[in-house]
């Protein structure tokens, strides 16, 4: 995938919000990538993403995933979802002020309204219940052809979030 990031939108909010609608998905590229960091308000909350049509998240069960649960205190697992109702990035963040999720999300076919849209992600961040760093490889599907507008982060109350959206040249 060769090409230079167009800088699309940043958002920054540092006020308790229970979730965050992520805008600027139209036709000008073919792929975006979504950059962010949380920090939620509460421990033990996972990170969850839909899509979202004309600014409303689908909450439907068309989310599949296939992901590999990274841990640093032991061995990796697998996180399949087939027919899910988000998708499920990242377990038990937690809310310590210095510590953040950090996600990279590649969109593809988000504008085509004859093809599923698609997802590559990789997460990090820390689990207070494990406690260690955490994160997430791998990849999701939103089973229905339509033109896609955005994302929604969801899975808990966020104290901080930064959201870059990038359009691929």
């Amino acid at each position: 995938m060769a090409g230079s990031l167009e800088k699309i939108s940043e958002t920054i909010s540092t006020g308790s919000q229970s979730s965050l609608i992520v805008t600027g998905i139209n036709s000008t590229y073919d792929v975006y990538v979504v950059q962010f960091y949380v920090r939620p308000v509460d421990n033990d909350k996972d990170l969850l993403v839909r899509v979202t049509t004309s600014g409303t998240p689908d909450t439907d069960s068309e989310y599949d995933m296939a992901t590999k649960f990274l841990r640093a205190d032991t061995s990796f697992g697998n996180t399949p979802v087939t027919n899910g109702v988000n998708w499920f990035f990242n377990s038990a963040m937690a809310n310590d002020s210095d510590k953040f999720v950090n996600a990279t999300l590649y969109l593809f076919n988000f504008n085509n309204s004859s093809e599923f849209s698609f997802v590559t992600v990789e997460t990090a961040g820390f689990n207070d219940t494990i406690p260690g760093l955490v994160g997430e490889q791998g990849g999701g599907v939103h089973t229905v052809a339509e033109q896609i507008t955005g994302i929604q982060i969801a899975g808990g109350t966020y104290a901080q979030v930064d959201v870059k959206v990038y359009g691929v040249k």
